[in-house]
């Protein structure tokens, strides 16, 4: 637990409310224990929590954006993908307890498992610790995995968004490549009916696109 702890910046006071956190309704069920034992209650409220926080952050740091957008990029960030991408980087998966059926079958790799478990953490360390403690979990351990969800799908965000909004076309052109063939990296420009909307630039074709689609976003939307 000590070491877990590290890991996710958090100490806890009330150790009991992260084993809680850590412990599957299979082993609570093979072990004749109370049924409040499992995470199943803590996810409940992490849910909520971790969706009110995504919010604060989004409507702080996107001043002008519609609700609409808000919303959707909400529902991208606390996905099971972003959940899920966040447990294996703090390997919770290792944490769990589980029954021996549940063990056998795997459970320690199944994403909605992972995705739950991330919740109930949130929702321990609220517990323990308030608001602001979830929030820096949350910073720390979530937010940069839950942004670059948002970011991969900035492409599909623009053209739905240009589509909507106007009748001019939409490309994208390779302005400059540098560095070794093995450590490229592309500068990209994304035009909206030959005007430069955005730049971008990444380590391949695919993630300068999305850094341009991005800041042409940020022109729509005002952040």
């Amino acid at each position: 637990m000590g070491e877990f702890e590290k890991s996710i910046g958090y100490t806890f006071t009330n150790r009991s409310l992260l084993e809680t956190a850590l412990t599957h309704s299979s082993y609570v069920n093979e072990n004749r224990a109370k049924r409040d034992g499992c995470y199943e209650r803590l996810e409940f409220l992490g849910d909520s929590v971790l969706g009110m926080l995504t919010a604060d952050k989004l409507y702080n740091e996107n001043k002008g954006m519609s609700e609409g957008e808000l919303t959707r990029r909400r529902s991208m960030m606390v996905c099971e993908q972003s959940l899920v991408k966040a447990a294996r980087a703090l390997s919770i998966g290792e944490q769990i307890r589980f029954g021996r059926g549940e063990e056998l079958s795997g459970g320690r790799t199944r994403p909605s498992i992972l995705a739950d478990v991330v919740e109930s953490v949130v929702a321990a360390i609220y517990l323990d610790g308030g608001l602001e403690a979830a929030r820096g979990f949350a910073e720390r351990n979530l937010f940069k995995h839950t942004d670059s969800a948002v970011i991969e799908d900035c492409k599909t965000a623009l053209q739905e968004r240009v589509q909507a909004s106007s009748p001019e076309a939409l490309t994208y052109h390779i302005t400059g490549e540098s560095g070794p063939d093995h450590n490229k990296r592309f500068t990209v420009e994304v035009h909206i009916g030959g005007r430069v909307m955005g730049r971008g630039e990444g380590v391949s074709k695919k993630d300068a696109e999305q850094a341009a689609a991005k800041e042409a976003l940020s022109k729509f939307t005002g952040g």
